[in-house]
């Protein structure tokens, strides 16, 4: 079984690799460098602005993974900088789709990358794949991050839109930004700490993408979220319990609005989001807890 993963070098895309790899699979990595290499995968150097071509060269797919797209915690999000996050994922996406189109036979999946960052700023209230989008520039950015994969659903192929939450896992994503403060002693809740952090272990996102991969009836947006989200004070404290860290030193909102600019409200805001889909569908999650999930990491 093919599987073609743009992304794949990335903090994502090389645990999934390592999944997948451990199933069999052939993997061919689109990719503009082989930066982040995963042994054993087929690479393929890739640009968005090439459009369709990348399918030429891959001839026939089982699956199409997009992971594609430039971080969004690297920088204050300046307008030049917001147009980047924008269209670089309204670009990857165009291009796989469009290369959808070519390949022969048409692959069986087609699973792009979202957020839940999609729904906005919550406050307590209980999401899931149903609940409506926010209004703010990651809803909106992540609204037509999800329009782009329509002509792939209108060309018959499943599509998933995978809506990750906060990616726990060695060598980046959150825990690589939090981990400095708090190995100093500094660590504490952002904010009021009440905001929700709905977060997911590496291992679950990988796997959840394994699982939809073979169940024929999974389609449309997935929340990719452990079942129990946790306040950002508790995460806190669960993290300095884990470190054996102290974690009471809070980060005043006015401290980050002022470092970080708009990005802070990514930080200071949140969403309580529930995986209603994939449980129903009979996914078990690995790391349900996350005292168990962070321990996995660091003990």
């Amino acid at each position: 079984m093919k599987i073609v993963v743009a992304g794949g070098g990335g903090f994502i895309g090389k645990r999934l690799c390592g999944a997948l790899s451990g199933e069999g699979y052939d993997i061919v990595i689109l990719s503009r460098s082989r930066q982040g290499a995963f042994d054993g995968a087929r690479y393929l150097r890739w640009d968005p602005s090439e459009g369709a071509r990348w399918a030429d060269a891959v001839g026939a797919a089982d699956a199409v993974i997009n992971l594609a797209g430039e971080s969004i915690a690297d920088g204050r999000w300046s307008e030049p900088r917001k147009r980047v996050l924008v269209e670089s994922r309204i670009a990857s996406t165009r291009a796989i789709v469009a290369g959808l189109n070519r390949l022969t036979p048409k692959p069986k999946i087609f699973v792009n990358a979202s957020a839940v960052g999609y729904y906005g700023p919550r406050g307590d209230e209980t999401i899931d794949e149903d609940s409506r989008p926010g209004s703010d520039f990651l809803a909106e950015l992540c609204r037509q991050w999800e329009n782009e994969c329509l002509d792939a659903e209108r060309q018959g192929v499943r599509t998933v839109k995978i809506r990750i939450g906060i990616v726990l896992g060695h060598g980046g994503g959150a825990i690589a930004k939090m981990l400095l403060p708090f190995k100093l002693g500094l660590g504490g809740p952002l904010g009021s700490g009440d905001q929700w952090m709905s977060w997911v272990h590496i291992d679950d996102l990988a796997g959840l993408v394994l699982f939809l991969i073979d169940h024929p009836t999974a389609s449309g947006p997935i929340n990719a979220t452990a079942p129990n989200p946790v306040t950002n004070r508790e995460f806190a404290k669960t993290l300095g319990a884990v470190l054996r860290r102290p974690a009471f030193l809070p980060a005043p909102a006015f401290a980050l609005r002022l470092a970080l600019g708009e990005m802070a409200d990514m930080l200071l805001t949140g969403q309580k989001v529930l995986p209603k889909k994939a449980q129903a569908l009979s996914y078990s999650f690995r790391h349900s807890q996350l005292k168990e999930a962070l321990q996995s990491l660091f003990l």
